[in-house]
């Protein structure tokens, strides 16, 4: 098959439009071209043709991949699976997540810290984070680490009770409904236990009562 056409596609001439025989056009990255020694007019055997394809595709799917994580700190595991959920194969989701690991674009261990860093701004407790670590297909040898980093979770839960309670003297209810909801944040009891007596000395709730 002839390659009638290879044009650049911007200023910068990073990625090429190659127009086939019989107009299939493909977009790729102009290293693509290179690589594979394209020119206007060449002649393309079956096995050249393939190859092209299986370029194409492949830098395709690092393009993507860059997209993603230019967008969201993700891990490996979660581009990869994004990216085949997005049509690409399983090899070229493995060979986009290596590339950008290898450009220092990739690294589950900053995305643990950045992570957990966010979460804990958002003024979630120790096991809500890990739950989003969890969720984003972090490895568990990384969690420590980034959990490491946190703040104590004290000024969260202070500041929650502030809010909820507004200086007041709240009633068991209030004060129940206001440790379900740290609860639920993540902050573990004795944390919130400590939290209510800081509010007010004396302030707190029986564990069984929970």
């Amino acid at each position: 098959m002839k390659l009638e056409e290879l044009r650049p596609l911007d200023e910068r001439q990073e990625r090429v439009l190659l127009v086939l025989e019989g107009g299939e056009k493909l977009k790729t990255n102009t290293a693509v071209a290179a690589e594979l020694g394209l020119f206007a007019g060449m002649e393309l055997t079956d096995g050249e043709l393939a190859a092209l394809r299986a370029a194409v595709k492949k830098d395709a799917a690092r393009q993507r991949a860059a997209r993603i994580v230019s967008c969201a700190a993700v891990s490996e595991k979660e581009l990869r699976h994004r990216l085949v959920r997005k049509g690409e194969t399983p090899e070229d989701a493995e060979d986009a997540a290596e590339w950008l690991k290898g450009l220092h674009f990739l690294n589950d261990e900053q995305t643990a810290a950045q992570l957990a860093r966010s979460a804990a701004r958002k003024g979630y407790g120790k096991a809500r984070i890990q739950g989003i670590l969890h969720e984003k297909g972090i490895p568990r040898e990384l969690w420590d680490a980034a959990l490491e980093s946190l703040p104590e979770p004290d000024g969260a839960i202070d500041e929650f009770l502030q809010k909820r309670f507004g200086g007041g003297d709240p009633d068991e209810k209030t004060v129940q409904r206001a440790v379900d909801a740290l609860r639920r944040r993540g902050h573990g009891w004795q944390d919130i236990q400590n939290g209510l007596r800081r509010y007010r000395d004396g302030l707190e709730l029986d564990l069984e009562d929970t």
